[in-house]
């Protein structure tokens, strides 16, 4: 079965958006952004909700941008193909390889994980991703830890009412001191707790 990961660069006091709206402090180095390219090979669909959406339509046609370089039109060729469902109750319409969610989050995931099909099922953006995990749809959680604190702003990990066990499956320290973070959400059975 397809997993659900949710993948962001987030600061070391747990946020993917400062206070004041900025994430320019999550903008990758070379070595994060080869990375962060090679984990896009691995996704199947990507899931966002309108805010993501639409910072990210840049990369629609960022292929036409002559001051890009090879790594960045490389991501561009491999976002501009990648399916992308779009949850957001105000659009009316969307671009690219994308359409727009017909149905609520755990419905789309539970029809994207019985299609046939490669890769994981990402999900994008802070609010999705807390839907997600409130519904326990989330497998892997994945962080890249940028070495500043923000004081605030948009949390990375969701807040909801529950404990969620992980299993530490992969780290990594780049260059740039960024730290790299991957937990798989520990699914035991009933005998052994949650």
């Amino acid at each position: 079965m397809r997993r659900v990961t949710y993948s962001m660069g987030v600061s070391l006091d747990g946020y993917i958006v400062g206070p004041d709206g900025d994430f320019h402090w999550t903008a990758p180095g070379d070595e994060v952004f080869r990375f962060v390219t090679d984990e896009l090979r691995g996704i199947g669909v990507h899931l966002l909700g309108r805010r993501l959406y639409e910072t990210m339509l840049y990369w629609e046609t960022a292929d036409q941008d002559p001051s890009l370089d090879d790594s960045e039109l490389e991501w561009a060729a491999l976002w501009k193909p990648l399916p992308k469902v779009v949850f957001s109750t105000t659009l009316s319409a969307v671009r690219g390889n994308a359409r727009l969610a017909s149905g609520g989050l755990a419905e789309e995931i539970e029809r994207l994980r019985a299609e046939p099909g490669e890769g994981d099922i990402a999900i994008g953006g802070a609010t999705l991703a807390a839907e997600a995990a409130a519904l326990d749809l989330i497998d892997e959680y994945r962080a890249r830890v940028h070495p500043v604190l923000v004081g605030g702003g948009i949390p990375f990990f969701p807040q909801h009412a529950r404990r969620v066990d992980l299993d530490l499956v992969e780290t990594r320290t780049f260059g740039s001191k960024v730290v790299y973070l991957r937990h798989r959400v520990a699914r035991r059975g009933p005998s052994q707790g949650r």
